[in-house]
């Protein structure tokens, strides 16, 4: 595992490219990254190992982001940044309590900042 001032960050999405390709950028960028195909399995991880930031897609099978970041919010307050393609994304992303927002196709470059500032690095 990371060091213990290691930021951790857990990438929720169904695409398993975009999984890889965030896990990666967040690793060299210093994070401990969990990955999760969907928010039913983001809640399990989160019973085991608690992230300070989760980027979370909206659109995916089996659970939800909507139904995920609910659930979540019953049981803990961690930052989520909102990664998707949904229409009207800012309003969702308000619905949920998120703390930014990026859309799809998305930016790195644009990422990166957001997901840092929500966990406080």
């Amino acid at each position: 595992m990371g060091t213990k001032d290691q930021k951790r960050v857990l990438v929720v999405d169904d695409d398993a490219s975009i999984r890889e390709l965030l896990s990666t950028a967040f690793e060299d960028d210093g994070y401990e990254v969990v990955p999760a195909i969907n928010g039913a399995d983001a809640l399990s991880v989160c019973e085991r190992w608690r992230p300070d930031v989760i980027v979370l897609d909206l659109m995916m099978p089996v659970m939800d982001g909507w139904t995920f970041a609910k659930r979540l919010h019953e049981r803990d307050e961690i930052p989520i940044v909102v990664l998707s393609a949904a229409n009207d994304l800012a309003r969702h992303a308000k619905t949920i309590g998120a703390a930014d927002v990026v859309g799809k196709p998305f930016d790195l470059d644009q990422l990166l900042p957001k997901v840092a500032r929500a966990a406080g690095v």
